[in-house]
């Protein structure tokens, strides 16, 4: 990247320095004619004569700037600085004592990075010794005895210049036995703005406050009514406690001009800790959250924090835009979840808030793009992407607005690299966090005097800074923002402003994206898993008679696994995503079929039953149950090779399908029974089993036959036994004739009743009476259904 343009009229030292380096030298003349009278001295002696030099290597003399204040003085202030100095060496060290040392101005801003490389290298020049009484003397520094100090000096007794940014360095100077002269020890180099005058053209600098935090809510849901959701860890509430992460980053920004860049996840988290949760431990157990009021605290202050500053809301679980350009766009649907990550924020952000964000606005990680980030991070409707100048870099002289128009209506918003870098790295030591503010200050001041136009600057920083590095964050903000050369802006209007003609207007290519960000992606197979997920989720929410209570909190789950916080977690990304997707399958499977046994068919026809178990929580309908015969030739189902039937079962309950079945020949059928959606996806996994077909047997021939065959003899013999009895009325109604005859008494006296013939009649009454009857519907020749156990196989139906 091109270094800035040298300052313009940099003038010398004020008048007070050079009368004082005057009298200086006036009165250190005569000791200097004295002198030249003298015998030549050793080089050591020599060396214990004059001012003190910078002693070989890198000193045994640990320096350390804990503080600098104020960090941006102006006319009448008085600067004091506090630290440490720390013996690293073998050797006690003697006559030592600190001071301040003032450098030249540093008029680029590569200069600063420069310095900034070798702050405690006692090798390089340190600057001239304020001197007098603003030094701290130590009589022995004991070797890994740390020892404080504060210098306290009037910022006129600097003798600064012109307005610009001047070396400030604090140096140990002592002697060693080894090294018996006075040399600087340690050095420790930092940065003093000075601009004690308001600037006649301010630069308008926007500073992104992120809140964005790891993945911590699971896709798990309770089966209560409402849904108490479980957290795959208790880290959240560690980071909006007080002095946790988040909770600093909301106290820091509430009185700060910033524009806050907020996940919406992070919120709906928040949120739902408000109500009752679930927390999973490392066993597998879930124990219930007792956060709560932390939650709502947390919400509180931030609804109070960004009352009327602007808002700009990331897609929900901030989706890593470069590992979906680069790995995800050629799996079917990975587009889709940004695009419903974008939508979920109006639902999110709003609600909770009650402001309404931006959603213009998208965040590649670092600010590093090329041509594939930039379609897809303007695919889901943004159409300003946050870059990063040392990736979209500027070949000039100087740095310009961060708008500029790089064609199809999208506009980069070029965030400075050096500035929104200034806070990463470890600054849990103050001295790291006093060097990382100042070097902040010095860079946006040294930006602003490049030229006498005024120009829109944007710093985003790293996208989770820890608390240490957020409270130097809010440390510089605060004197930038109290200072005399930078006005606040919205990161919105920072967007607007007039971009500078000659800034780079071209994305670069794909081979230039780094290569230590690309190793940190998401690769291709986890936007297959993905997609996986979401095509058993589409089979699986057609079914329910309540999707919302699937299709939320699985929605939300998928657009986590595409979040950028899994970039350096490879691991917990892979058990995330499994995570997931085992529970929706065993959700899936809470509705199947119940296995069977073989099952037995004797006659020509039966019904067989199949059972269709729910274990959801709700209802399940727009099934259809198909049971197929394999040997369609043996065994038909409802008259062809299969039939199937819609299904429809309450939650918590079990349903029986039956289907008449036919059967052609004897021997074993395998069935199959699956059940599907209405628009023919296979559902859960099939059940197989075998029905036995026992036909019409020979036996059951020769029993039909024989009840045939005495019906038949029944009938005949009620044939033969009816003509009899025709017979014998005739031959009776023949005697009752001549009988009529007679009409004496003798006649009827020599024809009397005999007793043989009542006998006769008798026994033909009788016989009459032995005569078989009218035969009624004959009895049934199955036997009665028995209530007892069946067998080896499953009774079916009949």
């Amino acid at each position: 990247m091109a270094e800035a343009a040298d300052f313009q009229g940099t003038s010398a030292s004020p008048a007070r320095r050079w009368l004082r380096r005057t009298g200086a030298l006036l009165a250190g003349a005569p000791l200097l004619a004295g002198l030249l009278q003298l015998p030549a001295a050793t080089p050591a002696e020599a060396a214990g004569q004059e001012s003190p030099q910078a002693a070989s290597g890198a000193g045994s003399v640990s320096v350390a700037v804990d503080s600098l204040s104020p960090s941006a003085p102006t006319e009448g202030d008085t600067v004091t600085v506090t630290g440490t100095v720390t013996n690293t060496g073998k050797q006690p060290v003697t006559d030592a004592h600190v001071d301040l040392r003032m450098g030249p101005s540093l008029d680029t801003r590569s200069s600063i990075d420069a310095l900034a490389k070798k702050s405690d290298d006692v090798q390089g020049p340190a600057g001239e010794p304020v001197g007098g009484k603003y030094t701290e003397k130590f009589s022995k520094l004991t070797p890994g005895v740390a020892e404080p100090f504060t210098i306290s000096v009037p910022v006129d007794e600097l003798d600064l210049g012109q307005d610009g940014v001047y070396q400030l360095a604090v140096a140990l100077s002592g002697e060693t036995a080894a090294q018996p002269w006075d040399q600087v020890l340690g050095v420790q180099r930092t940065f003093l703005p000075w601009q004690p005058e308001e600037a006649g053209t301010k630069t308008k600098t926007t500073f992104l406050w992120p809140l964005v935090s790891d993945v911590h809510m699971t896709a798990e849901t309770g089966s209560n009514e409402q849904q108490t959701p479980v957290f795959s860890n208790d880290d959240l509430a560690e980071e909006i406690s007080p002095g946790g992460r988040l909770e600093q980053m909301v106290s820091l920004g509430k009185g700060l001009d910033i524009t806050w860049v907020i996940d919406p996840d992070l919120l709906a988290s928040v949120d739902a800790m408000t109500k009752n949760y679930q927390v999973r431990g490392e066993d597998g157990a879930t124990t219930s959250g007792r956060h709560q009021a932390v939650a709502k605290q947390w919400l509180s202050e931030l609804q109070q924090a960004v009352a009327g500053k602007e808002i700009v809301a990331l897609p929900f679980g901030d989706p890593d835009l470069a590992s979906l350009a680069h790995n995800g766009t050629t799996v079917t649907g990975s587009l889709s979840h940004l695009k419903e990550a974008t939508d979920a924020v109006d639902n999110t952000v709003q609600t909770i808030l009650h402001v309404k964000p931006s959603t213009d606005f998208a965040w590649p990680v670092d600010g590093a793009v090329d041509p594939s980030i930039m379609k897809v991070a303007t695919s889901a409707g943004a159409d300003k992407v946050i870059a990063r100048s040392d990736s979209l870099q500027d070949n000039l002289s100087y740095t310009p607005s961060a708008a500029r128009p790089i064609g199809g209506g999208t506009t980069a918003v070029v965030a400075d690299s050096r500035m929104s870098t200034a806070f990463q790295g470890n600054l849990t030591k103050a001295s790291a966090s006093t060097l990382a503010v100042q070097r902040f200050l010095a860079q946006s001041l040294t930006l602003g005097l490049q030229t006498g136009k005024q120009r829109s600057v944007v710093v985003a920083p790293q996208r989770t800074p820890s608390v240490n590095q957020s409270q130097a964050m809010a440390e510089a903000l605060g004197a930038l923002q109290g200072g005399h050369w930078s006005e606040s802006q919205d990161l919105s209007a920072a967007a607007k402003a007039k971009p500078d003609p000659a800034a780079n207007r071209k994305v670069p290519p794909a081979d230039a994206y780094p290569p230590s960000l690309s190793k940190q992606e998401l690769r291709r197979d986890a936007f297959e898993q993905i997609a996986k997920t979401q095509h058993n989720l589409d089979n699986f929410k057609v079914i329910l008679t309540d999707e919302s209570r699937v299709v939320t909190p699985f929605g939300r789950a998928l657009n986590r696994e595409m979040s950028t916080s899994w970039r350096g977690r490879g691991v917990e990304a892979v058990g995330y995503r499994q995570d997931v997707e085992s529970y929706l399958d065993g959700l899936i499977d809470g509705v199947k079929l119940i296995k069977k046994s073989e099952t037995k068919l004797s006659g020509r026809s039966a019904t067989i039953p199949v059972t269709v178990q729910n274990n959801l929580v709700q209802g399940v309908e727009h099934l259809k149950l198909r049971l197929t015969s394999r040997n369609p030739t043996r065994l038909k189902i409802g008259g062809d090779a299969y039939e199937e039937q819609p299904v429809a079962v309450n939650g918590g309950h079990s349903q029986s399908v039956k289907f008449t079945t036919s059967a052609n020949a004897n021997g074993r059928a395998k069935v199959v029974a699956q059940l599907y959606t209405e628009d023919g996806q296979r559902y859960g996994e099939p059940v197989t089993f075998d029905v036995k077909v026992t036909e019409v047997t020979a036996t059951v021939m020769l029993v039909i036959g024989g009840g045939v065959l005495l019906l038949v003899l029944a009938g005949f013999r009620m044939y033969t036994q009816r003509k009899r009895a025709a017979t014998r009325e005739a031959a009776k109604d023949a005697t009752a004739e001549a009988d009529d005859d007679v009409d004496s008494p003798v006649g009827a006296a020599q024809n009397p009743e005999a007793p043989g013939d009542r006998l006769e009649e008798e026994s033909e009454a009788g016989s009459r009476a032995d005569a078989p009857q009218q035969p009624s519907d004959p009895a049934p020749d199955t036997a009665p259904e028995s209530a007892d156990p069946s067998g080896t196989g499953e009774r079916v139906d009949r």
